[in-house]
């Protein structure tokens, strides 16, 4: 009996050492890139970020087929290429909204985009949609700092790609501030960028054997909210990172900056500009990086044709009803330089107002109303206005909500208005029966506010509001944490946009460019 428990034994340890044999062949030791001692190896790194849906030309200037045709001559004069996306594909123009940014992926896949970074508005719809746009792509949609309910990525952590004589890795992350200014689903999990990125630049350059490492990320480099980890701060605490591809700001560089040695760029907006840059590798190190922002117009770059009989039949199809004259303007409402972010607008009165105005033709009362100056996104042209222009202005799928709040937390909404700083998406664009004042520094921050009145009376907190917003707002979008304390929560169900079109309709004179004193603002950024 000894002998056969032996024989056990003995055969027990042979095939542990069997399946040791095939564990280690299974998963072999990473190695580094061969490449020659003292020998300049080059990368031509090509980006973009906050596309929204730009899918078209528009007065000569960006559009998908123009960029492919930029893209192709790089490819054509350069043997390594890496393209790559900062992020927010979705929500602009009315075509792309249409389609769910279908076209704008597929355009995608055709110029041949590595890796694009999840974007704060790619989570402007639900899970679902977005799901749907990740199997359409032919390219790694990233962020290592999101995951799953079960731990598992929404897209891929990280990219790695060999050229001759070194390897880069691509390292996507996404801004905590999409928890605040979108609404990904719940199921989703959302970590620290900077945790996140010291994680993986370790696991790039130890385990992967990365020579070159490349934050790709949706972060912006202008702070919004205190705390948050802008581009420039994950490269000020995060050793180890080359380059950081950034979008979220919409930052225009004329140059690169450099901190703690990791250079950071941006491209602007809507492909209007397609940064470029030579990257040298000398023994696996990042000895140069010579960069700059190309401007894309149709002159310089005229529309590839196999972008363009793409995009044809969305084209065809989007027009059937995005031409229909819905409503008209006396001399356009103009969105200025992103205006409804900092001060009381024209175009922001008259969206806040017909808000109430749709709700009061149809039987519900509202104490007043308001929108998020951020949701604002173009302006209202002179004379016709068509279906098109309405869904450019006001891209998001928003629904008209009214919510009641006790007075005290009404109270509690307008100090919170006062901390938000001038240009921050969040800022309030009111309707018609609110006045008050706000006071800033001379860069629009610490803001006091003074004489608020609602329908000419000072707050009651003995009392309740019914107040007309959007669901972004409603659900504590923007930092409106005091919105979600609603007492009673109606949903329209109607689209902003449809409301716009409706109470714009429902006038009997066309819409002027007035503003009327509602927002009283102090010193802050200079018009």
């Amino acid at each position: 009996m000894k002998s056969l428990f032996k024989k056990i034994g003995l055969i027990s340890l042979i095939l542990a050492s069997v399946f040791m044999v095939f564990s280690c062949a299974s998963a072999p030791k990473i190695e580094s890139v061969p490449r020659e001692a003292g020998v300049a190896y080059t990368l031509t790194l090509v980006h973009t970020n906050d596309h929204h849906g730009a899918t078209l030309s528009k007065d000569g200037s960006y559009g998908l087929a123009e960029r492919a045709t930029y893209i192709k001559q790089i490819r054509a004069e350069n043997k390594n290429v890496l393209l790559l996306d900062a992020g927010d594909i979705n929500t602009g123009t009315a075509l792309s909204n249409m389609f769910y940014a279908e076209p704008d992926i597929f355009a995608y896949n055709m110029m041949g985009y590595e890796a694009v970074s999840f974007g704060n508005h790619e989570f402007d719809g639900t899970l679902a949609k977005l799901e749907d746009q990740i199997a359409k792509a032919d390219f790694a949609w990233m962020a290592a700092n999101i995951t799953r309910k079960d731990g598992s990525f929404l897209g891929k952590p990280y990219i790695t790609r060999d050229y001759e004589g070194f390897r880069v890795g691509v390292l996507g992350l996404t801004t905590l501030r999409t928890l605040v200014i979108a609404s990904p689903d719940a199921s989703l999990t959302f970590a620290d960028e900077v945790e996140t990125a010291a994680k993986y630049v370790d696991i790039l350059r130890n385990k992967e054997k990365c020579d070159i490492i490349i934050v790709l990320g949706h972060l912006g480099d202008i702070e919004e909210a205190a705390g948050q980890n802008t581009s420039l701060k994950i490269a000020e605490k995060v050793d180890g990172i080359d380059i950081i591809v950034d979008g979220h700001a919409h930052s225009f560089f004329e140059e690169p900056r450099k901190v703690n040695n990791t250079w950071i760029v941006s491209s602007n907006e809507w492909g209007k500009y397609v940064g470029t840059g030579t990257l040298t590798v000398v023994d696996g190190a990042l000895v140069s990086f010579d960069w700059h922002a190309e401007k894309i117009t149709s002159e310089a770059y005229p529309a590839d044709a196999d972008i363009l009989a793409m995009l044809d039949p969305y084209i065809v199809k989007a027009n059937e009803s995005l031409k229909e004259v819905v409503f008209q303007t006396v001399s356009g409402l103009p969105a200025g330089n992103k205006d409804s972010r900092k001060w009381e607008t024209a175009i922001g009165d008259f969206v806040a107002d017909a808000q109430d105005g749709y709700l009061a033709s149809h039987g519900v009362s509202v104490d007043f109303g308001f929108t998020n100056g951020g949701n604002i996104r173009a302006d209202f042209p002179a004379g016709d206005v068509t279906r098109e222009n309405v869904l450019t202005v006001l891209p998001f799928e928003n629904y008209v909500y009214v919510v009641t709040l006790n007075g005290s937390d009404v109270a509690d909404l307008f100090q919170f208005i006062a901390t938000l700083n001038q240009g921050a998406g969040g800022f309030p664009q009111m309707s018609k029966n609110v006045k008050y004042t706000l006071t800033y520094d001379a860069e629009g921050k610490n803001g006091q506010i003074s004489d608020v009145t609602i329908s000419g009376e000072p707050i009651d907190t003995s009392r309740t509001y019914r107040i007309a917003i959007n669901n972004y707002l409603a659900e504590g979008g923007d930092g409106y944490e005091v919105l979600t304390r609603s007492i009673d929560t109606f949903n329209t169900s109607m689209l902003m946009s449809d409301v716009v079109i409706e109470y714009a309709q429902s006038l009997t004179e066309p819409v002027s460019a007035e503003t009327s004193g509602r927002i009283t603002v102090i010193g802050g950024i200079s018009k």
